[in-house]
């Protein structure tokens, strides 16, 4: 058991849920980011879907039922400034675990405390997990109990694809909430609000627009960036903020992966779909972008790992070798480094010959299978090393492939339900027109259709 109070966000006057940091923050030294966080659903900004009666969201804040939330989205979208609301308008008890330092032990602490105050009191905690997609998979597991038994109404906010970062028992018990790039009018919002709100800068500034429309380009959707370059302009400013200030204060642009509010999975998808284009300009084009967004190089070596086999594969059979050895390296050496790597690899791929060949292949076979195609196993294949086995006739009849010219025999290996199926149709593309015919000769050769010699 912890001790007391290790987990537990502090009570603030009448807020009832407490809040730890989240709460605690609205002294004046505060960023203004914190200090114009949302208090409630109303002031929150974007995300109308959220917002709507009736919302998983607005269940929890309501208190009308337990429920666990994964909130997916960019940064600066409003995850944490959900779990502040939630901190300030619930009757719960609130406790924040970071992903970033705690570690199984602490995990499993604060569920002990939410199940024995849920037992003793009546009374529910909500669990606010930031950055999930750090936990490891024993992390997660050690949030199971909390969630399966709703010891916890747990709040899980990341930046990743949940699908890739988070377990699928957590994710299958977990309500999942996707929160949308920020637009501009929304950033504009926000930065009006933070210009004229007594716990902004309380109207003791002029924004000019044209500094206005500064701010909100350079936040890239942003609103956490927005009141950042926001509060900077101000300290550089007297009493009036200008386009020469706003410059002068915050000069470089926030790189997103789009303006109009698309995530970034889908500039990884034009950038895979680049490399299967065969243009590699466009695809360093868009590695370049994710590498300055700050994407983790990990994630794009994956996916050069499985393009490999899926748009290149035996066309060129050293595709998934340098993919691999990429993958490898980043780890290795890490950024900034590992960004040359990354183009080493994304050339590499973008010029290689293309056949998804082999993804068609197992595709064709998946299909065949989950459609009952299944059959039995011909009975010359068979184990026939356990006492009895030839009795039954297994191994009978097998012949072995090595005694055979060119190292092939003409026997039956797939079920009869699928004897006569055709899965891999290799391209006549790069290398693998060379499997090709050897392929299609020695297919002429098992299934008796041409003889050797």
């Amino acid at each position: 058991m912890s001790e007391p109070g290790l987990f537990d966000a502090p009570d603030h006057g009448s807020a009832p849920g407490g809040g730890g940091s989240l709460a605690d923050a609205s002294h004046a030294a505060a960023p203004l980011a914190v200090r114009m966080r949302p208090r409630s659903l109303e002031e929150l900004v974007g995300q109308p879907q959220l917002r709507a009666p009736g919302s998983p969201l607005h269940q929890l804040v309501e208190g009308d039922r337990p429920m666990s939330l994964l909130l997916w989205g960019p940064p600066g979208t409003g995850k944490t400034t959900i779990a502040s609301i939630l901190s300030g308008q619930t009757g719960r008890r609130f406790v924040e675990v970071s992903a970033v330092s705690a570690g199984v032990k602490e995990v499993r602490a604060a569920i002990e405390a939410a199940r024995s105050t849920l037992v003793q009191t009546g009374r529910e905690t909500v669990l606010f997990v930031d950055e999930v997609h750090r936990f490891s998979k024993a992390q997660q597991d050690a949030l199971l109990p909390g969630v399966e038994n709703r010891w916890v109404s747990l709040v899980a906010a990341t930046t990743e694809n949940p699908s890739f970062s988070v377990i699928s028992p957590l994710l299958s018990r977990s309500i999942l909430l996707r929160l949308q790039s920020l637009t501009d009018e929304d950033i504009r919002a926000v930065v009006d609000r933070a210009v004229t709100d007594e716990r902004g800068l309380a109207g003791a500034y002029e924004l000019d627009d044209d500094a206005r429309d500064h701010i909100v380009r350079l936040a890239g959707g942003d609103a956490r960036r927005a009141l950042t370059y926001l509060e900077a302009a101000a300290g550089a400013a007297t009493d009036r903020i200008d386009l020469k200030t706003a410059e002068t204060a915050a000069d470089q642009a926030a790189v997103r992966y789009d303006r109009d509010g698309d995530q970034h999975y889908d500039v990884v998808s034009a950038f895979i779909k680049s490399v299967r284009g065969s243009d590699a300009d466009a695809a360093l084009h868009y590695l370049a972008r994710m590498i300055e967004a700050g994407e983790d190089p990990r994630f794009i070596a994956r996916r050069l790992m499985i393009l490999a086999s899926e748009d290149i594969g035996l066309a060129d059979p050293t595709a998934l070798t340098t993919a691999v050895a990429a993958a490898q390296t980043v780890q290795l050496i890490g950024m900034p480094e590992a960004q040359l790597t990354l183009a080493h690899a994304t050339i590499a791929l973008a010029v290689a010959p293309k056949s998804n060949a082999v993804t068609t292949a197992i595709g064709a076979a998946l299909a065949d299978v989950r459609a009952g195609k299944i059959g039995n196993v011909p009975s010359h294949l068979r184990d026939a090393h356990y006492p009895g086995a030839k009795k039954l006739g297994h191994g009978v009849g097998y012949v072995y492939s090595h005694d055979e010219p060119f190292g092939v025999a003409e026997q039956q290996y797939a079920p009869d339900v699928v004897a006569d199926a055709e899965y891999y149709r290799p391209t006549e593309l790069g290398a693998e027109a060379a499997v090709k015919q050897r392929w299609d000769r020695v297919r002429k050769i098992i299934r008796g259709t041409s003889k050797p010699g």
